[in-house]
């Protein structure tokens, strides 16, 4: 479950409310609060990053944007066709398999273009990235641009648009909190 970070002090609150009370115990950043009927909550206490990238790409578009206090300051979104799977068999299912592979390469290069124009001049940066795995590096490693630390945590997004930006800035910001059965 994530809840905002501004919220996490009500949301403990309404945690203990619900459970008849709750008792916070605190270990290396570790935050458990146990209810009274025995519902657990468990989350890392940080604040989040101020300053932060995200590299957001799936096949047929990608979403680059740097993120300062709350702000998504500087973005560029963009989208390329990549083929899907067909059922042909023999030489078609070859010949498709590599337009498929250059389409994705083409999305990549366009991807690691974007990164390097908005990611670029505020590097060295921590850069949170989300969707296909395999083309988000590949556009890391075409954008030329050194100084990134990518984050552990892998954001779950939709389409890359502009507006799949502001959520996945949204989920960065929010604190990941896990719960018991009872909870």
């Amino acid at each position: 479950m994530l809840v905002a970070y501004e919220r996490i002090h009500g949301w403990c609150e309404r945690f203990g409310a619900r459970h008849g009370g709750h008792t916070r115990a605190e270990s290396g950043g570790l935050v458990r609060l146990t209810g009274a009927d025995g519902a657990v909550a468990e989350y890392v206490a940080e604040a989040p990053p101020t300053r932060f990238g995200l590299i957001l790409v799936r096949r047929g578009g990608y979403a680059i944007g740097l993120v300062e206090s709350k702000r998504i300051v500087a973005s560029k979104c963009g989208t390329r066709y990549v083929q899907g799977r067909t059922k042909a068999g023999g030489w078609s299912q070859q010949r498709y398999a590599r337009r498929r592979a250059n389409q994705a390469d083409e999305l990549a290069a366009a991807a690691g273009e974007a990164v390097h124009r908005v990611l670029g001049a505020a590097t060295p940066l921590l850069a949170y990235g989300g969707g296909d795995r395999r083309l988000v590096d590949a556009a890391v490693d075409t954008s030329r641009v050194r100084g990134l630390t990518h984050a552990d945590r892998w954001l779950d997004i939709g389409e890359p648009r502009r507006k799949t930006l502001d959520a996945a800035s949204e989920q960065v910001r929010a604190v990941s909190i896990e719960l018991n059965e009872l909870a």
